[in-house]
Order: structure tokens, then sequence, then C-alpha cells
């Protein structure tokens, strides 16, 4: 990508905060959970004709459960910088009762502010900016909001990803670390259930002749957090047990649910490997593995590093300096690094 015009002072934005706080109450005023199709249908509506002012070529892409996704499109029609926001958030409806909107010091506070409708505030508020001084770049600006993203992006992922092959460069507008730092490594997310299948017995007449569920998914408890490797970043995370029906019958069943979290592709494979070499410990006990990665790694590689120098130098320009970190929690940006864009 090239910048045919010099960039604005970093000034110029920072005396739109006010404008771009506006917006952003009236983004989190609209209630948008993932479940409700209709509330962030109307959160979809509003942001479309906000892009349509702003002289944006949008596009609609209808989803019969899921939230609608929206693309605004501003330049040429190839190549250019894709922006990744997703407008869904994780709050139910009512929240705002609860959460209202407010300004507190340096803080706002209201339900799906941080994530991630901050960052769809920001990239409107850019865009308009950019376009009253007359410096919106010769290349195609692309604006991707997607419904779905806190529950695993299932309608979005094959869109985000055929979006992001059409570009050149791809910013994915979650919240920055703490303090500050983009983000320049996301672990890869996988969920998974493993279910023990024994014999059921009773507890007082019969005892021998049961098999039990509960027991054996306690044994395996600790096969399974052996595959955790702090020096690799490689997390489990039991969270979800279940089994038996009364304390004087021998459970036939127990479900756990964990979830696992990677660094890279070769982690996954060690656990995917290790996963499927499970035995079961008692006599008479099944195992049955269910789960899947939800999104891969995205790691630092070489062109991460060389998108972030770059990135660098361009805050350089602007009296900007930026700071790299990393995180265990996934978003959209996971789907586009295995692309090498």
């Amino acid at each position: 990508m090239t910048q045919s015009l010099p960039p604005l002072p970093i000034k110029t934005f920072l005396d739109r905060q006010r404008a771009l706080e506006d917006l952003l109450r009236s983004l989190v005023t609209r209630e948008s959970p993932t479940l409700s199709k209709a509330s962030i249908d109307v959160l979809g509506e509003y942001v479309a004709e906000h892009m349509q002012r702003l002289g944006a070529r949008v596009s609609r892409y209808r989803q019969e459960k899921a939230g609608d996704h929206w693309r605004g499109q501003w330049g040429p029609e190839e190549g250019g910088l894709l922006m990744l926001v997703h407008l869904d958030t994780v709050h139910p409806l009512g929240t705002l009762d609860e959460m209202p909107w407010r300004v507190e010091k340096n803080w706002i506070k209201g339900p799906g502010a941080l994530d991630m409708k901050a960052g769809l505030a920001m990239a409107l508020t850019a865009i308009e900016t950019l376009i009253e001084h007359d410096r919106l770049p010769v290349e195609r600006i692309s604006l991707l909001c997607t419904s779905d993203e806190e529950t695993g992006s299932h309608s979005s992922q094959a869109l985000i990803e055929e979006q992001a092959k059409q570009h050149e460069l791809v910013l994915c507008l979650e919240p920055a670390m703490p303090n500050g730092a983009l983000k320049t490594w996301r672990k890869g997310i996988g969920s998974f259930r493993l279910r023990a299948l024994g014999q059921a017995a009773h507890a007082g007449n019969d005892p021998p002749t049961g098999v039990n569920a509960i027991v054996e998914l306690a044994h395996q408890i600790p096969t399974l957090t052996q595959f955790a490797d702090d020096h690799e970043g490689t997390t489990i995370n039991i969270g979800v047990i279940q089994g038996g029906t009364r304390t004087n019958v021998v459970p036939d069943t127990c479900v756990l649910r964990f979830d696992v979290r990677v660094k890279d592709l070769a982690a996954q494979h060690e656990v995917d490997a290790a996963l499927q070499a499970l035995q079961p410990h008692l006599e008479g006990a099944r195992l049955e593995l269910k789960g899947e990665w939800n999104r891969p790694p995205m790691p630092r590689d070489e062109l991460m590093l060389r998108t972030f120098t770059m990135a660098c130098k361009i805050g350089e320009g602007l009296g900007l300096t930026l700071e790299e970190d990393g995180t265990g929690g996934g978003s959209d940006a996971n789907f586009v690094a295995p692309l090498g864009i």
C-alpha cells in the first residue's frame, strides 16, 4: 500500500474526541447481544446508514439466525485495507439498566463499550476526519462488521476469510492491552468434551458390578492438566464436569468440558496427539472425545513482525510510540493469520 498524501497530525484526531464519544454512546445504547438477531440488526442498520452518509458503498450479508453482516467500502474495488469489527456483545438485553452509559474521569462504561464498539467508533471517526480534510487514501478502505464473534464467528468466518484474501492488509480493531500495546500474537482456542461411559449399579446391593464414570474422569483430569506447558504457553482449563444422579447409584455417565489454548500450530498438533491417545483407567470404562479448534493461533511470525515494524515507523511520523504484546484471548484476527496476509 502507498500513501499519496501527507498524514494529518495526530492532534486533528484528538480534537475529535467529543464526537467520537457521542458516536460511541449511540452504539453502546443500542444493545446487541449475540443471540438477539433483531437487536443486532437494528445496530447494523444504524451503522450502515452512518457509513452511507460518509460515502461508502454498503453491502448487507443477510443471515437466517445470526445477525446480518455489513461491509462499507471506500475507494477502488481491489487491494487496500480491511478493518474487522464485530457488532455483538456478551451482555444480555437489559444490561443497560444495570450498567448504564457513563463517563467517569478517564473511563467510559457501558455494555460493549470496550469489546468492541469503541473500535467501531474509532474507525468511523477516523474515516470521517480523513474525508473532511481530503486525506482519504487512494487505496481501498473496507470496514467489515460481523455479528457473532462472541459465540465463535460460525456464520462469519468464511466471509472474513474471503474478504481478507481480497485485501493487502487486515487490522482487527479489538481493544489493545491495558497499557495500549498492540496485540501481535494470539493463542489458538480449542473447546473439547470428554465423556466417560461406565456401568450403573446399586451402591449398596451390588457395587462390584458397577463402573464409576465419575471416578474414571477423576483419573483423566491429572492426565489432561499435564498437557499444559508454561514454557510453550499451552494452557488447559477444566471448566465443567457433570455426572451422576443419586448418591446410592454408581454413575454410568460423566461429561467433562475443557478449554485448550496454544501459541502455535506445533503445540496444537501435540495436544491433538495427546488427546487421541487417552485411554480409560478403569476396567470396563470407555471414553468418547468430541470438540474442535474454533480459532487457529495468530503467531508472532516474520510477517507479523514486519507489519508491526511498519506500523511503528508510521507511528513515529505521527508522534506515537507503539508497543506490542499478546494474549490468550482469541479474535477474528486468528482466522486471517493462517492466510499469510
